[in-house]
């Protein structure tokens, strides 16, 4: 497809990143959807962080730093339930999966009353890695996260080899390869920053070696990660792995044969599908999928397959500005779109996560050019 003039690209991008900070909350959560009716009022661990990372990159520092506040505050408002977790994995009679904390919670921190698939540990590995990046991106001091990030290490020593949902609220019979990529950053970035502090920061650090073994062991099928421990597929979650979680060389085998099989297997005209057996809303395909493998593209130097994704992401802009979760067009299963559409309206429009791709991925190519607030600067130095 042809390039996005640089006028309606900027124009995508300053709605994006005006949509997002205007939409987050005071206390710091950031909605989903904020008109979706399955999502409507939860923040979730995993879409925030990769949310906060975006602004983040484009210079919205106090949004993104009040989010990883919001974390802490959660996180630490549950510490007595992850004592409990702690110990009886520790006395090899671990808690239910009922128990274990959840993916989302409403925007006080309190846990959801709707039923939900909500036993992910990858949000937990996520908001450790980015509330990191953003220390480090913009010279701030990530000691003020340290009980939560402390919390959330213990939590993720005690529970990283369980199997549990994955990005997509699916599959909690297996253990996921993008889960285990996103523990492993998350604890990678806790050990080697300042997120906690020594006396955590071995355990973090071999335990972080020990789920990139797993993976190596476990989760590759002829040369590429698979999308579940024993799979043989892919999934497009696997892109984040490579970029922007760093977990593998840019210059690998392993992620130069991932990238290949999740061009091959997932890719249709610059638009990145999950996984081949996606039949939720007919099985479209994401903008912030292709913006993740635009990531990883970027990260390896191939700056044009990257802009060519972008592209697309871009392309996917409604007439209001807003960004979809996923488009209509090559459905893998159309007969099954109908029946989401039932169930709870159309497909979420706009979903913050998609417009906070697009911001990152924009500012990994150079494309968005800004200056940070200096209020912002000011009150996060």
């Amino acid at each position: 497809m042809a390039a996005t003039p640089r006028t309606d690209l900027r124009n995508v991008l300053d709605t994006s990143r005006a949509l997002i900070t205007t939409l987050q909350e005071p206390n710091g959560a950031y909605p989903a959807s904020p008109s979706f009716s399955a999502y409507r009022g939860y923040c979730w661990l995993r879409d925030g962080a990769f949310i906060a990372d975006g602004v983040s990159a484009v210079g919205a520092i106090d949004s993104a730093t009040a989010f990883f506040d919001w974390c802490q505050r959660v996180i630490v408002r549950y510490e007595d339930r992850i004592g409990e977790i702690v110990a009886a994995a520790a006395a090899g009679d671990p808690l239910a999966d009922e128990a274990m904390l959840p993916a989302r919670f409403t925007f006080s921190g309190e846990l959801g009353h709707d039923e939900w698939w909500d036993f992910q540990l990858d949000g937990y590995g996520t908001w450790l890695w980015a509330a990191d990046a953003h220390a480090r991106r913009h010279g701030l001091d990530p000691r003020r996260w340290r009980r939560g990030a402390e919390l959330t290490v213990d939590y993720l020593l005690s529970s990283w080899q369980r199997p549990c949902f994955d990005w997509w609220e699916e599959h909690d019979e297996h253990v996921h390869i993008s889960t285990l990529g996103c523990v492993a950053a998350g604890l990678r970035a806790a050990a080697d920053g300042s997120l906690i502090g020594l006396d955590r920061a071995s355990d973090a650090r071999a335990t972080a070696d020990a789920v990139v073994d797993e993976i190596l062991t476990r989760g590759v099928s002829d040369g590429h990660l698979v999308k579940w421990v024993g799979a043989k597929t892919v999934d497009a979650s696997l892109s984040a792995v490579i970029a922007p979680l760093g977990v593998f060389a840019s210059d690998s085998h392993i992620t130069e044969r991932t990238l290949a099989a999740v061009e091959r297997e997932l890719c249709v005209q610059d638009g990145v599908h999950r996984f081949r057996a996606d039949t939720f809303y007919g099985g479209g395909r994401w903008p912030l999928l292709s913006c993740f493998l635009g990531l990883a593209h970027a990260a390896r130097g191939d700056r044009e397959r990257a802009r060519q994704l972008l592209d697309w992401a871009v392309s996917t802009v409604s007439e209001e500005g807003t960004l979809p979760e996923q488009v209509d067009g090559h459905l893998l299963f159309p007969d099954r779109r109908a029946e989401w559409v039932e169930r709870w309206g159309d497909v979420a429009n706009p979903l913050l996560w998609s417009h906070a791709m697009v911001l990152r991925l924009a500012a990994q190519l150079d494309e968005f050019e800004h200056t940070p607030d200096v209020t912002e600067g000011q009150a996060s130095a």
